[in-house]
């Protein structure tokens, strides 16, 4: 007789606590999925175990018993560890860790195996000698996997240095230890290029792909071939750190500074944070790249929390691209208003006469940014969201980038019935019509959200434009993440403000990231790149490091500001949502949460808490939100989050409750 501590499977702050049941099964696991009665009506519900015990310290009255045990799902001890840590860490509830962890989908009925990719023959180039930089790299590295211990290394490689290739032979060496490997790519874009390389290297058949692009079935049957062991190597998007892998020895997170690799659904996770919890499990490597690193893991490499490993040059030896800033202000005076100053246009000219290619990058996508009226100033925003819309001109439609709700648009204002009404700003869809009108001889493609609906898309675009089919490609910060194209000599940077304008303390080092990203895919064949960034901005610090490729000069200001400002990594940003159907139950939750907060925290906390505000998406789904922002100085993370929690926890789960609360820690 074996007695366990299950987590059920039921969405609800009330029943998210550990329930004891019997079980007659003497090979009952930690990890196993169970069926048991549950509550007062006993009906059936899935749970997991978390502990197994030989005796109670004291007898259960009416004690439940487990119903049965799944033969086909489980997870490891790890895995429900990392779960208990993920609730400590993000104030989830138990089942949001395990879903993590838990395939979707089911097994094929005809016993079908679906396997994603299984068609790709792999980049099968010959493998190339390593620079020094290179060989330095792995020689500070590899006695780490060889001795089985856990480190944490941020390689700081400028775009082009071979990141990749260090990145296969540390899992080389992985491997031959007899340990797996995780890969995670900040897009989903990205995998595809990624899984080439490492096909040809390490064979199709050592290889499993996660990320929310596969069908469901295609998800579940590559879950099962991990967890069952018939593959090494799991590549994919940020869920990819949740493959149930064991025997872990290495987790590469490429372009670690991506904001993509912070989780906005519940739970709230980061995924550097969990890829460093399930490492140190198993004595494993994490290795963080980047040509742009975070400000915050560059300061923890300073403050000897990383290790960190650098590299100058680029792989070819060919210098890093020529970069013009143009001010678009002096374009304006003089008469310019095209979206192309003159000198990006005579640099594509010149580019595309050589028989070279060119990327445009507009971090915005649709054809123009919102619809406005001219007479009364109205601005057409999503009735779901708050937020403005953009104009699609392909849909002849306005369309919301937040939750994709489309409306016609308007023949007259609907505030004051002028006919004045119109759609003025730029977006990647305008860009590519404008292009096609000044470069009619040459093949155009658009890279953006909006082209890569259908499956394999991303794939057709990228290929054509490897192959040269494609002269022209523009496109949203897809373009500007790791991309490899040999041929291309100019980048043209149509707006260097558009991320500058957000409100968020991250807009300057974001814009630095992307200028810097989208410049690196110029010059990585034999040729020196060229690129021309376009702002309104041209003084400003983000911009001008940019320009100059200059990091360090870069991160000095931007830490100096952190500082006085009281930002990451001086400090965790604690963000604490209120969520109510009526907007004045909303804002009233919110004030009596602050009010709670700032009598949880005391003193100390005084000047760090922030007034309720709404949020820029308010309206959502017929639910308004008002958030609390917290600044929590290093070293105090604990007391704030453990205050938040009992907070939290008396909301949720009291009676009559007309509006809940949620947490995010360092959100996006």
């Amino acid at each position: 007789m074996k007695y366990v501590n299950v987590a059920i499977d039921n969405n609800n702050d009330n029943t998210d606590n550990l329930y004891t049941y019997g079980s007659d099964a003497d090979n009952i696991a930690v990890g196993n999925k169970v069926l048991v009665p549950f509550a007062r009506g006993n009906r059936f519900k899935t749970g997991y175990v978390f502990e197994v015990m030989d005796s109670l310290g004291e007898e259960i009255k009416g004690l439940k018993y487990i119903e049965s045990v799944d033969e086909e799902i489980s997870l490891s001890a790890e895995m429900m560890d990392t779960c208990r840590w993920m609730r400590k860490r993000y104030l989830c509830r138990y089942i949001d860790g395990i879903n993590c962890f838990t395939p979707v989908g089911n097994a094929s009925k005809r016993g079908k195996k679906r396997v994603p990719y299984k068609n790709m023959e792999g980049d099968k180039s010959p493998i190339k000698e390593l620079t020094a930089e290179q060989t330095a790299a792995l020689e500070v590295m590899d006695p780490y996997i060889k001795k089985q211990q856990h480190d944490i290394f941020l390689i700081h490689g400028v775009t082009g240095s071979g990141k990749t290739e260090i990145y296969i032979r540390l899992i080389d060496s992985v491997l031959e230890s007899g340990r797996n490997a995780i890969v995670m790519v900040p897009e989903i874009s990205l995998t595809t290029q990624v899984i080439e390389r490492f096909i040809g290297r390490f064979g199709q058949e050592k290889i499993a792909v996660l990320h929310s692009r596969l069908s469901q079935g295609e998800r579940y049957d590559e879950w099962v071939r991990i967890r069952t062991g018939q593959v090494r190597i799991v590549i994919g998007a940020r869920s990819a750190v949740f493959a149930p892998l064991d025997h872990i020895g290495i987790i590469i997170m490429d372009e670690e500074h991506e904001s993509t690799y912070k989780s906005d659904m519940s739970p709230k996770y980061d995924t550097l944070e969990v890829a460093i919890k399930r490492a140190k499990n198993f004595n494993g490597l994490v290795v963080l790249g980047s040509a742009t690193p975070s400000v915050v893991s560059t300061y923890r490499a300073e403050q000897g929390i990383y290790k960190k490993v650098v590299l100058k040059e680029r792989y070819n030896q060919v210098a890093l691209p020529q970069i013009e800033i143009v001010d678009m202000r002096e374009e304006l005076k003089s008469g310019n208003k095209s979206i192309f100053s003159r000198l990006l246009y005579n640099e594509m000219q010149a580019c595309l006469k050589e028989n070279q290619q060119v990327i445009l990058f507009l971090n915005r996508r649709g054809y123009s940014t919102f619809i406005s009226c001219r007479e009364c100033g109205y601005v057409m925003k999503c009735p779901e969201c708050g937020i403005s819309l953009t104009y699609h001109k392909a849909e002849n439609a306005a369309v919301c980038h937040y939750c994709g709700k489309t409306e016609p648009l308007p023949a007259v204002c609907p505030e004051c019935g002028s006919k004045y009404i119109r759609h003025f700003g730029t977006g990647t869809e305008k860009v590519e019509e404008i292009t096609a009108e000044m470069f009619p001889d040459y093949p155009i493609a658009r890279l953006d959200l909006d082209t890569i609906k259908r499956k394999g898309s991303v794939d057709k675009i990228i290929n054509d434009f490897r192959r040269g089919k494609t002269k022209i490609l523009i496109g949203t910060q897809l373009v500007a993440k790791g991309l490899d194209f040999k041929n291309v000599g100019l980048v043209g940077i149509i707006s260097a403000d558009v991320m500058l304008n957000i409100p968020d303390y991250r807009a300057a080092e974001t814009t630095f990231q992307l200028v810097t990203q989208a410049a690196g895919r110029a010059g990585r064949g034999d040729k020196k790149g060229r690129v021309v960034i376009q702002t309104y901005s041209s003084e400003h610090y983000s911009i001008l490091a940019a320009a100059e490729q200059d990091y360090k000069a870069f991160y000095d200001t931007e830490l100096l500001l952190r500082k006085s400002m009281l930002y990451p990594p001086f400090s965790d940003i604690v963000q604490v949502v209120v969520t109510a159907k009526k907007e004045q139950i909303c804002m009233a939750g919110a004030q009596e949460i602050w009010n709670r907060v700032k009598a949880g925290l005391g003193e100390e906390f005084k000047y760090h808490i922030f007034d309720p505000q709404p949020l820029m998406i308010n309206n959502q789904k017929e639910h308004y939100r008002y958030h609390i922002l917290i600044k929590c100085p290093k070293g105090r993370r604990g007391k704030c989050l453990s205050a938040i929690n009992r907070i939290k926890k008396q909301i949720n789960t009291g009676k009559k409750q007309q509006f809940t609360v949620s947490v995010d820690i360092n959100p996006y």
